[in-house]
């Protein structure tokens, strides 16, 4: 109850967050990696790793443009670099090889991947439909599910309210990329889109489990009222109206209530797996668990503090303008 007493504040502090979460993305913006963009990565590991400036005196003779050179770790755990530069031919390839295994002790190129312009742009609008597509089919099945209580607010305020939280979910976790893009150089690749998609899941799954509590109540504290309506035809049909024995307002504070352990203790279970695998995994896996750490706590704040707290508001408000157009 405590949550919907005090929704206006966690409503404003949702808003501070998804303004500022798009003032950044809008500010910074992402920091494309290949898988977008189209190029080449080349990743080779040393047994003992030269200094970066030793590398990259190297490559700066070879005329390949704007390149990064990041610090990295291999599967076998020895050091390395990864080079990613514009899309090479296969002389400029050999010459990259040849240059960064010059420097640094038994240098093994492990890893080379190349992708043309025109694949990346077909990777990031696939990947933009995706989350178009899993957000539409989320709303077609959260107002398919909640059908049975259209009293006070209609199946499809549900899923807009849904859609609404996710926009939260998925803006703040962008942010937190943006920002590792623009002073750590991250990039945001494949691997951002699934920790994206997969924060779509999570998310709506709290979201929805809340939700089906309040259909239940709904249903608990609430009375039938039948009776006779002449149509337009002269006929007479039975129509049923609802009545709820307990305030709307009580009922989403009761059921939040209800479920707020299992939302609490599915997020902290989540994320001690997600700072195991930051802390343990490699660093490919460690901006996935990073962005998925966001989502999952962006996700839990919105289940609890978002979605009910609108809930509860867009009820008030159909309340109100019901009122006004009694008067009228």
């Amino acid at each position: 109850m405590f949550f919907v007493l005090h929704r206006k504040i966690f409503l404003a502090i949702a808003s501070v967050l998804v303004l500022g979460s798009g003032l950044i993305i809008g500010t910074l913006g992402l920091n494309p990696g290949i898988d977008f963009t189209g190029g080449s990565l080349t990743e080779v590991s040393y047994a003992e790793r030269p200094e970066k400036n030793e590398v990259s005196g190297k490559l700066d003779v070879l005329g390949l443009g704007t390149y990064s050179l990041r610090e990295t770790l291999d599967e076998e755990g020895r050091d390395g670099y990864i080079l990613r530069t514009r899309d090479l031919s296969e002389d400029e390839r050999v010459t990259v090889s040849t240059e960064v295994t010059s420097v640094g002790v038994d240098a093994t190129v492990t890893r080379f991947t190349s992708i043309g312009p025109v694949i990346g742009q077909e990777l990031k609008d696939k990947a933009l439909w995706a989350i178009v597509a899993v957000s539409f089919i989320i709303i077609l099945y959260v107002a398919f599910a909640f059908r049975g209580v259209s009293y006070p607010v209609g199946s499809w305020i549900y899923g807009g309210i849904t859609i609404l939280a996710l926009l939260h979910d998925v803006l703040i976790p962008s942010a937190v990329m943006a920002l590792l893009g623009y002073f750590l150089g991250i990039e945001a690749d494949v691997l951002f889109v699934m920790a994206l998609l997969a924060v779509l899941g999570y998310s709506v799954n709290d979201t929805i489990v809340v939700f089906d509590r309040v259909r239940e109540n709904l249903v608990k504290f609430r009375q039938e009222k039948k009776m006779e309506v002449v149509g337009t035809d002269g006929l007479k049909r039975e129509e049923i109206e609802y009545i709820l024995t307990k305030p709307f307002s009580e009922i989403v504070g009761q059921s939040v209530s209800q479920t707020l352990m299992r939302s609490i203790n599915t997020s902290v279970t989540t994320l001690v797996a997600l700072l195991a695998l930051y802390f343990v995994g490699g660093e490919v896996t460690q901006t996935f668990s990073l962005v998925l750490i966001a989502g999952v706590v962006a996700g839990t704040y919105s289940s609890i503090c978002i979605a009910n707290p609108l809930l509860v508001y867009v009820a008030e408000r159909k309340l109100h303008q019901n009122k006004e157009v009694k008067i009228d």
